[in-house]
C-alpha cells in the first residue's frame, strides 16, 4: 500500500521544513497525536528516535519512529516497523515561488511475514482511505502553523 498527499503552504520553505520536522512538538500541533517520548537527545536529524502514540480507531497506539534520510531543508524520511509490516513516510518540500512550499508526503507499508501479507491484502482498502484522512489532516494541522494561524 502507498499512497501520497500534497498540501501548499503560504510560507518559505526553511520555516514549513522547520515546522514540520520539530518532532519533540507535534503532539502540540498534530490533533491525531496524544504523546511523544523522545529516545535520545541532540538536534533532530537521521538517526533520531521517538515513541509517536496516536489516536486511531478510537485507541490510542504507540509505535517507535526513527529517521532515516534527513536532508534540510529539502526531504526526511521516517521509517518503523510494527505487525511484521516495514512502514516508510517520507516528506519532500519544494519551494513553488518565493515565500510558497509545496508538500508531499507518501506513506507506505511493506510486509516482511506472512500474516502481515495477508492483513495487508485483507484491510488495505479501509487503511488506505482511514490514512488518506489521516494525513491531509495532519498536512492541514501543520499547514496552520506555518502560516500562523
Amino acid at each position: 500500500m502507498k499512497i501520497s498527499e500534497s498540501i501548499t503552504i503560504g510560507a518559505g520553505r526553511e520555516r514549513v521544513f522547520g515546522v514540520f520536522s520539530d518532532i519533540p512538538n507535534a503532539a502540540q500541533r498534530i490533533e491525531g497525536i496524544t504523546r511523544i517520548e523522545m529516545l535520545g537527545d541532540g538536534p533532530v536529524g537521521t538517526g533520531t528516535k521517538w515513541r509517536e502514540t496516536r489516536l486511531m480507531f478510537g485507541r490510542e497506539h504507540t509505535e517507535t519512529l526513527e529517521i532515516t534520510e534527513f536532508r534540510a531543508p529539502e526531504f526526511y524520511a521516517v521509517g518503523s516497523e510494527s505487525c511484521g509490516t516495514f512502514y516508510r513516510s517520507s516528506f519532500e518540500f519544494k519551494e513553488t515561488a518565493p515565500g510558497t512550499t509545496e508538500v508531499t508526503m507518501m506513506f507506505g507499508g511493506t510486509p516482511r511475514t506472512i500474516v502481515a501479507r495477508i492483513m495487508g491484502a485483507t484491510l488495505a482498502p479501509m487503511m488506505k482511505r482511514t490514512m488518506h484522512r489521516c494525513l491531509a489532516s495532519d498536512l492541514a494541522a501543520l499547514k496552520r502553523i506555518c502560516e500562523g494561524a
